[in-house]
């Protein structure tokens, strides 16, 4: 496990290009549950990238790749922004750094990786939301929680081709089968999504071994409950250890707290 940043309560972003400033907090917890020895999940939570890597349980050296994902990430924090270009150039050097790791085998090894990266788009703060395999980004405004990523899984697939229902795909014995990975001498191809940035909006980020114990239901619940970033990923994590924390947890909170005019420096 690799997590790279620390929470903040309060962490102004200026953009003096667009006229606007930011401020955001946020929040990171990672568990290896009670079932693996080892947890494969990593983190990076560090303006303007917060991202989780769930190395894939089963084959070699997942840990590895989920570290591989999260530092190559990681050199682009620091900057004000970032862009899908940066994204993709990262995770292709990632793949490169997994065929070096220690354990990996012939065969490869892989990780999904999904998270949310500050850009500007169209000459306006956005939120960029990337993802490969079945990690999730989720957004909650004004009450309403919905899922911005579509898993690249097995049971995703039957699910939108109206062969189960999402009920049935929760309990499918096919439910770990990932059709998409970063890894495995492959090409990464992520899915975009821009968000635009608005107050008072809530980002969550998070491996499936949380949404594997909690519902859309229970989310909801424990990001309208918790008004701290912090307390919300604590309650999440340890709701889902109490709910048989059959895999690595990890999770990331990001609030929006404000979004006002830029006001430069007076001289």
């Amino acid at each position: 496990m690799t997590q790279i940043g620390q929470g903040s309560t309060e962490f102004r972003v200026e953009l003096p290009s667009v006229g606007t400033t930011l401020t955001l907090a946020w929040a990171a917890l990672t568990d290896v549950g009670h079932r693996r020895e080892v947890n494969e999940d990593s983190l990076l939570a560090a303006p303007p990238l917060f991202a989780v890597a769930d190395g894939m349980g089963g084959h070699s050296a997942g840990d590895v790749a989920s570290a591989a994902v999260v530092n190559r990430l990681a050199e682009l924090s620091g900057t004000l922004v970032a862009e899908a270009g940066s994204i993709d150039r990262a995770l292709v050097l990632a793949v490169d750094d997994m065929a070096q790791g220690v354990g990996v085998t012939d065969q490869g090894t892989g990780t999904t990786v999904t998270g949310v990266a500050l850009a500007l788009v169209s000459d306006a703060v956005s939120w960029i939301v990337f993802n490969i395999g079945d990690s999730r980004v989720y957004q909650l405004f004004n009450g309403v929680l919905e899922q911005v990523t579509n898993d690249h899984s097995v049971v995703q697939e039957l699910v939108d081709a109206g062969r189960i229902t999402r009920e049935e795909a929760d309990v499918h014995p096919h439910s770990n089968i990932i059709t998409r990975a970063v890894g495995f001498h492959e090409p990464p191809i992520p899915d975009y999504r821009i968000l635009p940035i608005q107050a008072s909006m809530r980002i969550l980020v998070c491996s499936d071994g949380l949404t594997k114990e909690l519902t859309s239901y229970g989310i909801r619940h424990f990001l309208l409950e918790k008004k701290l970033a912090a307390d919300a990923v604590s309650a999440m994590v340890e709701a889902a250890l109490e709910n048989g924390g059959r895999d690595n947890v990890t999770a990331i909170v990001v609030d929006v707290l404000a979004v006002e005019p830029y006001e430069a420096p007076e001289a």
